[in-house]
């Protein structure tokens, strides 16, 4: 695991495409294909208020990213993202850069994520990592959006 420099050319790169990948495979799962995501380019990307985290391949290769922000006000961990390059899937990847993050960088406070509801992989995910499901929203028609936190000290 380690952080990733979105102020490099080749990681931007990399993150966006790996990001339209796993995006795409939920696009498909939640039968939705506007999330922001698929339609962001890089500089939108680069420009959010984001801190990256990657797991890397033997290779140096990103196979899996999370990223997140502190939340003004209450001071919630906000997961923005959890993507992982489909040929990486079901090996753990998501899981480990969590607990990471939620262990080693950030161990306390509470955080929020959401998915699209019918994402059944990403909500057994966050489950199981004891995230409570808050409730259900629906940002745009066909569009229904599973909102969790998890309640830290």
């Amino acid at each position: 695991m380690c952080e990733l420099d979105l102020a490099e050319e080749a990681a931007a790169a990399a993150v966006h495409q790996l990001g339209r990948r796993a995006y795409a495979v939920e696009s498909d799962l939640i039968g939705f294909d506007g999330i922001p995501a698929l339609r962001e380019g890089v500089e939108e990307m680069r420009a959010q208020p984001l801190r990256w985290l990657g797991a890397m391949t033997d290779d140096g290769q990103i196979a899996a990213f999370v990223a997140w922000q502190r939340l003004a006000g209450e001071g919630a961990l906000d997961i923005d993202r959890v993507c992982v390059d489909p040929v990486w899937f079901r090996r753990g990847l998501a899981s480990r850069l969590l607990d990471h993050l939620l262990t080693d960088l950030v161990p306390n406070g509470h955080v929020l994520v959401s998915t699209g509801a019918d994402n059944l992989p990403a909500v057994a995910l966050y489950e199981r990592l004891g995230f409570s499901r808050v409730g259900t929203i629906e940002p745009a028609p066909g569009l229904r959006v599973a909102q969790f936190r998890l309640i830290r000290d």
